[in-house]
């Protein structure tokens, strides 16, 4: 019965209002910075980049029927970019990401994980990943990426910018403000476009897949960013569509998750894409920005493949004129919104213990964090056990 009236929730009706279309939006300040950075720094084509991303978004609208965003993989971007790695080894790493999921997902092993998970440890790292996007903001605009035409700017207009902009979208974010948000960026982003303008997709190419790219993905890319995908992804996000949405996100299990993911990233890495995960703090910035429904992803999944089949020889070049004030003032309201999923937390240990994984995860690593609060829960509970 139970699945019965999961299953009739999950085929709700979609939405296309201006609140929905509002919500579709609201992850943006994820998505765009690694996708320039890797697009730009690390010559991977646009079109490569948004289709694939675009498709996952159609996908999880349609089969979980709501707000389950898409984002890139945060570790493993950070990383490709830091290190100038090139295309072999992104798509390898993608590849290995994806039989990965695919095998935790089918086997069933991140839904028996998931039933034995400490809330107070999810909410650590639900935590820990809404101070990631307000440290990530404030990098946006105290230290712009140079791929962004904004980087010459002072930083007291862009902090200040980005301060008004996140304002605006904290208060109004029920009438839709960050729709009106993004059309502003949008406009001021073609404003700036000062290349040659060409229509049709950038050049898609088959990576040249080695066994050294494998081992150098395994080890740099894909080990750094598992324990991360394993939390986030899979573990936090059907956590946080529980909570907002309730019997509704019957459909949204981790190993679900696990598998769609699992599946996008062997696509991408096929055609040297942009890795893509799923992520809690963006169900967070669509649920609270206004979606409600599937409707929010399969807009933005269908502008995206737009993007780039239509625009992708000239996305490298626009992409560099969005305005970093929009993406850090979105990112930050989205980070805060996510920090107050701890409100159910009960107790001076649960609070404790979800404190200390969130500073943890933020200043050292997800994955130290991860396991060091497990170790804490289960050595608190032997010694409960024991005092008894």
């Amino acid at each position: 019965m139970h699945d019965h009236r999961g299953s009739v929730a999950a085929l709700a009706p979609l939405r296309w209002d201006r609140r929905e279309l509002a919500g579709a939006v609201a992850d943006l300040g994820v998505l765009v910075p690694i996708a320039v950075a890797l697009i730009v720094s690390n010559g991977l084509s646009a079109t490569a980049v948004l289709v694939p991303a675009g498709l996952l978004y159609v996908v999880s609208g349609l089969v979980y029927r709501l707000p389950i965003p898409v984002q890139p993989l945060k570790a493993f971007g950070a990383i490709a970019i830091a290190q100038g790695l090139g295309v072999a080894e992104i798509s390898a790493g993608a590849i290995l990401m994806g039989v990965t999921f695919l095998l935790l997902g089918a086997t069933g092993l991140i839904d028996a994980a998931a039933r034995v998970f400490p809330v107070p440890v999810i909410r650590g790292i639900q935590l820990s990943v809404g101070l990631l996007f307000l440290k990530l903001a404030w990098g946006l605009v105290a230290d712009p990426p140079a791929s962004f035409h904004d980087h010459a700017q002072p930083a007291w207009w862009l902090i200040g910018g980005a301060l008004l902009a996140g304002a605006a979208a904290f208060i109004w974010r029920r009438r839709g403000v960050t729709l009106l948000l993004i059309v502003a960026a949008v406009v001021v982003m073609v404003w700036q476009f000062d290349g040659a303008l060409a229509w049709g997709p950038s050049a898609i190419t088959t990576p040249s897949l080695t066994t050294e790219a494998f081992l150098t993905a395994a080890v740099v890319l894909v080990l750094p960013q598992l324990p991360l995908t394993f939390a986030n992804s899979c573990l936090a996000t059907a956590d946080v569509a529980r909570t907002y949405f309730g019997e509704a996100a019957a459909r949204v299990r981790p190993g679900r998750l696990a598998m769609s993911l699992g599946a996008a990233n062997v696509v991408v890495g096929a055609v040297a894409g942009m890795p893509l995960c799923h992520g809690a703090g963006g169900l967070t910035a669509h649920r609270s920005f206004g979606a409600r429904s599937g409707g929010a992803p399969i807009a933005l999944g269908a502008a995206l493949v737009v993007l780039g089949l239509v625009f992708g020889a000239v996305m490298p070049t626009a992409l560099a004129g969005f305005p970093l004030v929009v993406l850090a003032g979105l990112l930050a309201v989205a980070g805060l919104l996510h920090v107050t999923l701890l409100r159910d937390l009960r107790g001076p240990f649960p609070w404790a213990l979800a404190l200390g994984i969130g500073v943890v995860g933020v200043w050292v690593n997800l994955a130290v964090a991860l396991v060091g609060g497990l170790v804490v829960w289960w050595a608190v509970a032997v010694w409960r056990r024991r005092r008894r």
